[in-house]
């Protein structure tokens, strides 16, 4: 039997292709309120990853990505660009905090892990659209196997002569109707299966144990930083093995569907077309950077800083990287750092490092104004959340104006008086204003909450007053 082979979906591609920066920028705009100047900017990069790789090749490989470095106090959007942009991007995408890597040769992750980590990302989502495109076969394929288990007198491709071995070599005629008798009743139970009838009946089937479990107590500490893996390493030694189980229909399906996604798919092509779109549109957005900025304190030696900046070097300004799945070139992923910068400055960063982020947009402080488009505006914004958790429980919440405005008044408050944690002071807010309607309903009396200004007052009153408690509270 012959599979036409899928072809490598384009998913990567379509989106930088569709949008341009203008429409990135609007998609952007439904979740996050303000910062312009930031949206403006990663909109450009994402879509010059398109542009690059509409340039002749000569010249492509010699134009490098303008990596960013977004700055501005906690909560004012950088995270929430990452997340949004790693939707529209449809590329190989990946977030980490700086803070969790240390220097090469001491104990916790090194920073090479973050390309091994996109790598097996980028596999993942190349598998899973190949998944995609050959899962009406593999479920044709998966249905013809459940009728064999149900029905074996007949096969499909299996000759006449073969599926009687024992039998006495009868007549043509009746040979011809008994084939026809079973090609009818196999056709019967195909009928019933597609309806559904057979969904209970049990079947025996062979499916692969789970082999050798005891191998993940015995794997050393950190092979997982070289791109390795032990059950990869040893599984192949040793036979696969397999138990037989008694299953229903509707269990066997599901187990045989994905054994046959597995027949159809290409590995090699799929790990090819994932270190491709790594090297040419992936992603990594490195958050928390600030945290390995800074003047070194005494003469030890500072593994979580200065080193992990070094380490950091090569593989922004391109490497190449080892990995399970073969070498992976990082000179075309693009970077995108953020970090508060509260204690540290950008300028505290090692000169070599600072170079390879030309680009620096400053993210502006959130205002009330802010604070009210926040709470009412976005796709996501809270009093739409709030609203339809209070409807599954039949409550109708109403906000007036004045109510919205107040809480916007007092998180600038808070904001100004305690830390400035930005837009995730309104999600302390919020819960302290509802929580004793969400701990009261269901309730037959409550069917209706209507906040005004007033209200937010009388709540928030006695907290906002005592400095120590709202430190606490909000």
């Amino acid at each position: 039997m012959t599979v036409k082979e899928p072809a490598a979906s384009p998913l990567a591609d379509s989106i930088p292709r569709q949008f341009t920066p203008r429409e990135i920028v609007a998609e952007l705009d439904k979740y996050i309120i303000g910062q312009d100047k930031a949206k403006k900017m990663v909109a450009i990069a994402l879509r010059n990853r398109w542009r690059r790789r509409q340039v002749e090749a000569d010249l492509r490989e010699e134009i490098m990505p303008n990596n960013i470095i977004l700055i501005g106090p906690t909560g004012v959007g950088k995270t929430e660009i990452a997340r949004r942009l790693a939707r529209l991007a449809e590329a190989p995408f990946i977030k980490v905090e700086a803070s969790k890597f240390t220097e090469v040769g001491y104990v916790g992750r090194d920073v090479e892990s973050i390309i091994r980590d996109l790598t097996d990302l980028a596999v993942s989502m190349v598998k899973s659209e190949w998944t995609e495109s050959v899962q009406d076969k593999a479920v044709d394929m998966a249905e013809e196997r459940i009728l064999d288990l149900l029905f074996p007198g007949i096969k499909a491709g299996i000759p006449k002569e073969e599926s009687l071995p024992d039998a006495s070599p009868p007549d043509a005629a009746s040979a011809e109707t008994v084939e026809e008798r079973q090609q009818r009743t196999r056709e019967k139970l195909k009928k019933q299966l597609m309806n559904g009838k057979l969904e209970d009946r049990i079947v025996e089937l062979d499916v692969s144990a789970d082999a050798h479990p005891m191998l993940q107590i015995f794997s050393p500490v950190g092979i997982e930083e070289m791109g390795l893996n032990i059950q990869d390493l040893f599984g192949g030694m040793m036979p696969q093995k397999r138990k037989r189980r008694k299953m229903t229909v509707s269990e066997a399906r599901q187990v045989m569907i994905a054994e046959e996604v597995q027949k159809l798919i290409d590995m090699e092509k799929v790990v090819r077309e994932a270190i491709r779109r790594v090297e040419e549109s992936g992603i990594v957005f490195l958050d928390e950077i600030d945290k390995i900025a800074g003047i070194r304190e005494g003469a030890g030696p500072d593994v979580s800083r200065e080193g992990v900046q070094r380490d950091i070097l090569p593989v922004v300004e391109g490497t190449s990287v080892v990995t399970k799945y073969g070498m992976v070139k990082t000179d075309h992923v693009l970077f995108i750092a953020s970090g508060a910068f509260h204690v540290s400055k950008p300028s505290d960063l090692i000169p070599e490092l600072q170079g390879r982020f030309p680009i620096r947009v400053e993210l502006n402080s959130l205002t009330t104004d802010d604070f009210i488009r926040i709470l009412t505006e976005p796709e996501n914004a809270l009093v739409k959340q709030y609203t339809a958790l209070l409807a599954s429980e039949g409550v109708k919440i109403t906000f007036t104006k004045g109510a919205i405005r107040e809480i916007a008044l007092t998180a600038t408050e808070v904001n100004d008086r305690a830390e400035n944690i930005g837009a995730r002071r309104l999600h302390t807010i919020m819960s302290t204003l509802l929580e004793d309607v969400l701990y009261q309903i269901p309730d037959p009396s409550i069917s209706n909450v209507r906040l005004s200004a007033e209200d937010v007052k009388d709540k928030l009153k006695d907290i906002v007053e005592d400095e120590d408690l709202s430190r606490y509270i909000l």
